[in-house]
């Protein structure tokens, strides 16, 4: 039993997998031309509509299947795979994990597929800058039982650009968990998203500042 766990995203938390997006949108451009990377982008949000994550290789896997005899698309998978994500972690974001974990364990909790995002958090350095301690689900806000089995914890510190998943979670473990919104990438500057939501415990406008929070700040609440 762990006094404090802090639970850190991936994607636009830790890393910009903005950025990602549109270098591997000048890739198929450049590659495949316009209208060959606006279908994969298509098949990507039907993928990402019917799985409730993003995959990358299944939409690419759909993708091939309408271009089967153009042999370059056999190098798109390369191309994901040995992107060099560790040159999108977010300024200060690694010191930002060596900062909390003063005081608890950290540990990424993370949405996505089994192949490529593990390959991502992998190759980004991440895996390692965490020990080995990563947890990745099809909805992670479902899977809090099974991160309590894994870390059982007496309170938590969730940090996530979602504030759907931050609502969420603070719906299931109410006083136990702190939420933090470093409000990074796409989703978490969209209203239609951010509609109805409330609002977490500490906001951030980039993930560096929260090295500026000192251990007070995530146990403003008792736990219950």
């Amino acid at each position: 039993m762990h006094d404090l766990v802090f639970l850190f995203d991936v994607d636009n938390t830790l890393l910009d997998n903005d950025r990602v997006q549109a270098d591997l949108a000048g890739h198929l451009t450049a590659s495949y031309g316009v209208d060959a990377c606006s279908r994969y982008w298509d098949i990507f949000e039907e993928v990402r509509h019917q799985l409730g994550y993003a995959d990358y290789l299944g939409a690419l896997e759909r993708f091939r299947l309408e271009k089967m005899h153009d042999p370059r698309v056999l190098r798109m998978s390369s191309w994901l795979v040995d992107y060099p994500f560790g040159d999108r972690i977010y300024k200060g974001a690694l010191n930002a994990i060596q900062h909390v974990r003063q005081w608890g364990h950290a540990v990424i909790l993370s949405d996505g597929d089994a192949v490529f995002q593990p390959r991502k958090i992998d190759r980004s350095g991440l895996w390692a800058a965490f020990d080995g301690h990563v947890l990745i689900y099809v909805h992670k806000e479902h899977e809090l039982a099974d991160v309590e089995r894994f870390y059982p914890a007496k309170r938590y510190v969730m940090i996530d650009d979602k504030l759907p998943i931050l609502n969420a979670v603070k719906n299931v473990w109410g006083a136990r968990v702190s939420t933090v919104f470093p409000k990074q990438g796409h989703y978490a500057l969209d209203p239609r998203i951010l509609a109805g939501c409330q609002p977490a415990d500490i906001q951030l406008d980039h993930i560096s500042e929260l090295n500026n929070y000192a251990l007070a700040a995530f146990m403003s609440r008792p736990a219950e």
